[in-house]
């Protein structure tokens, strides 16, 4: 099962909730895995603390032109068809890999076969674990290579490392990037249910917008987690609020804003450990999401 925690913008605490929703569940029994989706800017591991396992590097496909066999200036078939740009015409084909989205149209579009497949190093997948040896948490983070222009190839490298034994056969949390463009999108590609975050401050409701559209336009499942709730001191229903029962949305948790939670997370320190009154929240918020997931996703999740 995969759960996609996502925001509309940075700032939210939607790393702060994927930690310590990863935390909390491990620590009741369940087969727990963080994928840290954010590869431009990893940070699962800070409130973590994992043991590095093993690094790999993630590789894409690329075209790799034999001038030999190409047809030259009468074809250029596939400078044409590419629709990234990734194949310019001077006086014979030239690729630009770091255009390239490893679609695979120009070795198919090529008539004299001169096109194959290459590959090159977006970034590396680490792998780690903490807490217990008999139920560890698992943690799987990607980090994007310096100057690398394209994050979404190295996002479907981790997503696919979720298929694989020992992370597909338990809980998957996905700590996706912010926004609303590719790298979100990609992130969210299979998710079971997605968890929005946002907090309750016009540019906070602003870019919760965005990402509940995003979220209606894919067809994918959701509910919104407000954080640092009671921002608005003196106001009966903030916008936030009215808002979100218009639209009928789910608030699947509220969590109260706090000095303390802000030192906390400023130390790394997880909030379950270090405002163990927070637990509560994050057992609620757990029973909400299976609650509101539809019935073929969350039969199971109780067993995973």
């Amino acid at each position: 099962m995969h759960i996609a925690i996502a925001s509309g913008k940075g700032g939210t605490g939607k790393t702060t909730l994927s930690v310590n929703l990863a935390a909390r569940l491990n620590r009741t029994g369940l087969r727990v895995t963080l994928a840290d989706c954010d590869v431009e800017e990893p940070n699962s591991h800070i409130f973590l603390s994992p043991e590095w396992t093993r690094e790999e590097e993630a590789h894409a496909p690329v075209p790799r032109i034999n001038q030999e066999r190409c047809v030259g200036e009468s074809c250029r078939i596939c400078v044409r068809e590419c629709r990234f740009k990734a194949l310019a015409w001077m006086g014979e084909v030239m690729d630009f890999p770091e255009l390239c989205h490893g679609c695979g149209l120009c070795m198919e579009a090529c008539p004299a076969g001169a096109i194959t497949e290459g590959s090159r190093v977006m970034g590396v997948l680490s792998h780690g674990t903490t807490g217990s040896t008999d139920n560890p948490l698992h943690l799987v983070s990607g980090k994007l290579r310096i100057g690398e222009a394209m994050s979404p190839p190295l996002i479907r490298a981790l997503l696919e490392e979720m298929q694989t034994a020992p992370y597909a056969d338990g809980i998957v949390l996905r700590d996706c990037p912010p926004g609303t463009s590719c790298p979100v999108i990609t992130s969210l590609e299979g998710a079971d249910y997605t968890v929005l975050v946002t907090e309750p401050t016009p540019f906070g409701m602003h870019d919760l917008r965005l990402a509940v559209e995003t979220l209606r336009l894919l067809g994918q499942p959701f509910g919104v987690v407000i954080n640092r709730d009671g921002m608005s001191v003196g106001m009966e229903h903030t916008a936030l609020d009215d808002w979100l029962r218009d639209e009928d949305i789910s608030v699947l948790a509220r969590f109260p804003y706090s000095q303390a939670a802000a030192s906390a997370c400023a130390a790394g320190s997880l909030l379950i450990d270090a405002l163990p009154e927070t637990t509560g929240i994050y057992d609620a918020l757990w029973q909400a999401i299976q609650g509101n997931m539809p019935r073929q996703q969350a039969g199971g999740a109780g067993n995973a």
